[in-house]
This record gives structure tokens, C-alpha cells and sequence, in this order.
């Protein structure tokens, strides 16, 4: 595990595998690297895996104030810098609008991206109220938020391995709230229509049927607006990578491998 400081922030991250093809794993929010725990070994055995805490999460540096999907994607671009990986990546994301920003802001460094359940802005009649259970959780902690965010995100019916569910709610508990605020205002104010319709690598958007966050018709719907892109319905829910590492590994595994990225 490294620490380093990429684009003028603190980050923690991890390289592992070898090969001459890197992926890049981006964690949902309110996540970290962890989420990727079962997924990360499996995808180093052919490639160079590398995995990090986003700015405001994890053990990487805190935020406040404002905050761009740009800057988000420019954290990659500086991991990638600091390791010395000067070409192409794929990028597999929970969440995905870092993910789809690179790959946007980034096309000569991008060869494939692979994103579950992406948030890619939110409804105008939806802004208001959700700028308010922020104010919320800022003032009250992460505690407020959290059996809203588990029935919705990790439905009860993938919940079989209770340590497995136990584990990542306690740590979804020490989320810090204000960096988790700051980066969800980032997301309610995203804009990514436009982005999103020039994007020319190859893309998977993947749907959990679970999934009570974005449920899959959303992620469908971003999947229409991006050319050529691929969607895929799986039984899973919104923190797909711990609830179901091996079905999303397969689906990802086989999407790079037939866009030969």
C-alpha cells in the first residue's frame, strides 16, 4: 500500500500484477480501495492493477468546499504520472462518473471503461431535497444516513454473508461526512450530457436488478446516451463490487477482453 501526493493531494493506492495492460478500479462513493478486495487479485493475474482511495475518501485527504468531476480525473491522471503508466488504461468503476469524466477529459489514455450503476448528475426536482439530508449528515455524521443508504444499496436479499454486509456497513460508517458531502453536492451538480455523447472508447454500463439507488433502467438510460455502448443486467445491487465480486469481475473480464483493452 503507497501513499502518495498526485495533482496536489494525498492519496492512498496500491499497484499490484504485472503485464503490459493496466486497470484502473475506482470505488463507489462512500467506498475506498477495499470495495475491490475480491476483485483486485483476480483481475492481477493478467494485468497491473491499480486501485486507490478518491480524494475525500478513505484514507486519502479530506475535502471541503468545492469540487469537479475535472479534478477527480485529473487525480488519476496524476496516479498514473507517479507510477510511470504512459499508456492506455482501462478503467472499471462503481458509481463511474470519475471513470466516464477521464475518459472524456483523457481519450488518448483511456482504452476501455466498464461502470456500475453510474451517477452522472441528478433530477432538478431532486436537488433540493437531497442538498438538505447533506446539511443533515454534515451536522449529525455518517449514523444518519446509513439504513437508508444499505436497504437501498445492499438489499436484503444479498445479504447471505452477514460478516461480508457487517464489514462494509461499519466501514461505510467512518466515512468522514463533510468529504462525503462535498463530494456528493459534485455529483448532484454534474453535468455530463455532453461528455457523455463524444465519448469514443469502447463502454459497459452495467445495472443491478437490486439496485434501489439507481436501479438498472437508469443505468440504462446512461448507456443510450453514450455511442456504441454496452449494457448489461446483472442480479446484484449498488455496492456491486462486495456484494458480488465474482459476477462483476466475469462481466468486466469478458467486456475487456472483447474490446481487446
Amino acid at each position: 500500500m503507497d501513499f502518495v501526493e498526485a495533482n496536489g493531494v494525498g492519496l492512498r493506492c496500491e499497484l499490484t500484477g504485472s503485464g503490459d495492460r493496466t486497470i484502473v478500479l475506482v470505488h463507489e462513493m462512500g467506498g475506498s480501495l477495499e470495495s475491490w478486495d475480491d476483485i483486485a487479485p483476480k483481475f492481477a493475474k493478467s494485468r497491473r492493477v491499480l486501485r486507490y482511495d478518491t480524494r475525500g475518501a478513505g484514507l486519502s485527504q479530506k475535502v471541503r468546499g468545492e469540487l469537479t468531476l475535472d479534478t477527480m480525473a485529473a487525480d488519476i491522471a496524476g496516479l498514473l504520472d507517479h507510477y510511470g503508466i504512459t499508456g492506455k488504461v482501462a478503467l472499471a468503476a462503481v458509481g463511474g462518473a470519475i471513470a466516464l469524466q477521464f475518459a472524456a477529459r483523457y481519450k488518448d489514455r483511456t482504452s476501455a471503461v466498464a461502470v456500475g450503476s453510474p451517477a452522472t448528475g441528478i433530477a432538478a426536482d431532486r436537488r433540493a431535497p437531497a442538498l438538505e439530508r447533506l446539511a443533515r449528515i454534515e451536522a449529525g455524521g455518517m449514523a444518519l444516513a446509513v439504513e437508508d443508504a444499505m436497504l437501498n444499496g445492499y438489499a436484503p436479499e444479498l445479504r447471505g454473508d452477514l460478516k461480508r454486509f457487517e464489514r462494509f456497513r461499519n466501514r461505510w460508517l467512518g466515512n468522514d461526512p463533510h468529504s462525503y458531502a462535498t463530494i456528493w453536492r459534485m455529483l448532484a451538480a454534474a453535468e455530463m450530457q455532453d461528455d457523455l455523447t463524444r465519448l469514443a472508447c469502447p463502454v459497459l454500463v452495467i445495472g443491478g436488478s437490486l439496485d434501489r439507488v439507481r436501479p438498472a433502467a437508469m443505468a440504462e438510460g446512461v448507456a443510450k446516451t453514450i455511442p456504441g455502448a454496452r449494457f448489461r443486467e446483472l442480479r446484484t445491487g449498488h455496492y456491486m463490487a462486495v456484494q458480488t465480486p465474482d459476477l462483476l469481475f466475469d462481466g468486466i473480464d469478458e467486456f475487456l477482453r472483447s474490446a481487446d483493452a
